[in-house]
């Protein structure tokens, strides 16, 4: 809800050609206790004014010389950028009533004026206004949060990217079907696999020589979906070299709880040993 102390501090626009209609509303304005009251016999200045101030409402009186309140009205309306006008006319007419609210205006007051009317129309008006305003800028608000969110993301995700290849001799991403996905390091040719073939190879290619005992114990944890850290294994080359490999990984998730893969780094240490 608005506070009546903002409803009170609400920025509001007088526009009419007559000054004796301008006092009559700054008197019954200021009876309600608003403190925030402009006025103009010049239809013409009414565009610039509102661009600088952005009125919380404006009253607007149809029948004006030189440029009338429907001119005034397409003005506002061709500069707005939603085309929610705060304009509440003021007419004898009715047949202008309907006319001005297809042409962008949110109320209308008759003349001649019945006071009750007009301060629960100008109440109910800037109440509205004021509300529309506070959730616009708490829509602008969040999505900016969330783009620094994302942006945070993004950046924290590259710093990771980073460290594991600093950290590791490989990175590397599975899907749920394990095949590589994402690959940064000399993965494939450590686990001799061919680079053309990975991409779309399942989890049995380039198998020969490793240790079934190893690949057993490592294949019931990703069956779990569990984490490994620092796990050893081991292949013997055709040559009858031996390689020792440590990974870690872990699994991945969507946002609704699907396993979508495994990413995680590792590194040989034949040498090291």
């Amino acid at each position: 809800m608005i506070s009546k102390l903002k409803i009170a501090r609400a920025s509001i626009l007088i526009v009419d050609d007559q000054h004796a209609n301008i006092e009559l509303l700054e008197e019954l304005l200021a009876e309600e206790g608003y403190t925030n009251v402009a006025s103009t016999m010049q239809p013409l200045e009414v565009l610039a004014l509102h661009r600088k101030h952005h009125y919380d409402l404006i009253l607007l009186d149809l029948q004006m010389p030189g440029k009338d309140g429907f001119e005034v009205l397409e003005d506002l309306k061709a500069d707005s950028s939603d085309g929610c006008l705060p304009v509440l006319v003021i007419t004898a007419q009715p047949a202008h009533k309907l006319r001005a609210l297809k042409a962008g205006a949110r109320d209308f007051i008759s003349k001649p004026f019945d006071i009750i009317e007009v301060k629960t129309r100008i109440h109910n008006m800037i109440e509205v206004q004021l509300l529309y305003k506070k959730v616009e800028n708490h829509s602008q608000e969040l999505e900016r949060v969330v783009q620094q969110r994302t942006a945070q993301l993004q950046e924290s995700e590259e710093r990771y990217r980073r460290l594991t290849e600093l950290a590791s001799d490989w990175y590397w991403e599975q899907d749920e079907k394990g095949n590589f996905s994402k690959i940064s390091g000399p993965v494939l040719e450590m686990l001799g696999l061919e680079a053309a073939s990975a991409t779309n190879a399942g989890p049995e290619v380039g198998m020969g020589g490793w240790n079934l005992a190893e690949r057993d114990i490592l294949r019931a944890r990703i069956a779990a979906r569990q984490p490994f850290l620092d796990f050893v294994f081991s292949r013997t080359n055709a040559d009858g070299s031996r390689q020792q490999f440590r990974v870690s990984g872990e699994p991945m998730f969507s946002r609704i709880s699907r396993f979508i893969g495994y990413r995680g780094i590792g590194v040989e240490i034949t040498v090291q040993r």
